[in-house]
């Protein structure tokens, strides 16, 4: 099991490691502050630094699978291509350092911060989602049509007010008592350990509370300048969100 040292804080660019193992998949660590693909949001990209001082270019991360498929509970680091010769220097049990590509995941948190803010502005069930480092896209089930104009402003309003993005857990019992917290109709809250993660924007005024496990700026005003850059009817019950960074 890797311990996910970006679930309290998403702000860690970097830790010591060591491997546990080198499957298939790739590179297996104890712990790790690399995102693994999930909810929407891309995996992380960065490095692991040998003893010696060489890199290893990690160019995704997914979450680990056993024989049959099935999820585990480790987090695989998947080498760039070009990586064979330090790969197969790599063994468990070496002590390495792991750094993600800080500025890739700092826009990854800050338009998954961005989707929240939409998901306050357009409450209605989400039923598809995107988040990568170039844009982020939300797909909403509804029919009525939605104004470009009118959400640019509804997020910039948001973002510069500046409203603390705090985590917090619920248990498995509170979340079944409140269903409405749920606003994907795609990805289900990850179950199994009693308690379920929580996002919640706004501290008096709550603008979004929702389960997440994605990773997020601490303030509404680090988001900067995102704006709506396409809406799309997808389908008759469907309308796609699209936003992109303004600067």
């Amino acid at each position: 099991m890797t311990q996910d040292l970006f679930r309290q804080d998403a702000y860690l660019t970097t830790c010591s490691a060591r491997v546990t193992a080198i499957t298939e998949q790739g590179i297996v660590l104890d712990q790790t502050v690399f995102y693994p693909l999930g909810g929407g949001q891309a995996g992380d990209a960065g490095s692991i630094t040998l003893a010696d001082g060489r890199k290893l270019l990690i160019a995704d991360t997914r979450k680990g699978k056993d024989a049959e498929g099935k999820p585990t509970a480790d987090i695989v680091h998947i080498p760039a291509p070009g990586q064979a010769t330090l790969l197969a220097e790599l063994k468990a049990g070496d002590a390495v350092t792991a750094e993600i590509d800080w500025a890739r995941r700092h826009r990854l948190m800050r338009f998954h911060t961005a989707t929240h803010l939409l998901c306050h502005l357009v409450p209605m069930p989400v039923n598809g989602c995107s988040i990568t480092p170039d844009y982020a896209r939300l797909d909403f089930h509804m029919t009525d049509p939605l104004d470009k104009e009118a959400l640019n402003a509804g997020i910039a309003a948001l973002v510069a007010a500046g409203y603390p993005v705090t985590l917090s857990s619920v248990t498995d019992e509170e979340l079944d008592a409140n269903p409405a917290l749920v606003k994907s109709m795609s990805v289900s809250p990850p179950r199994g350990s009693g308690t379920v993660r929580t996002v919640r924007i706004g501290a008096t005024d709550q603008i979004d509370l929702q389960p997440c496990g994605g990773t997020h700026v601490a303030n509404t005003a680090e988001i900067g300048g995102v704006v709506v850059t396409k809406i799309e009817k997808k389908s008759a019950n469907s309308r796609r969100v699209v936003i992109g960074f303004a600067d």
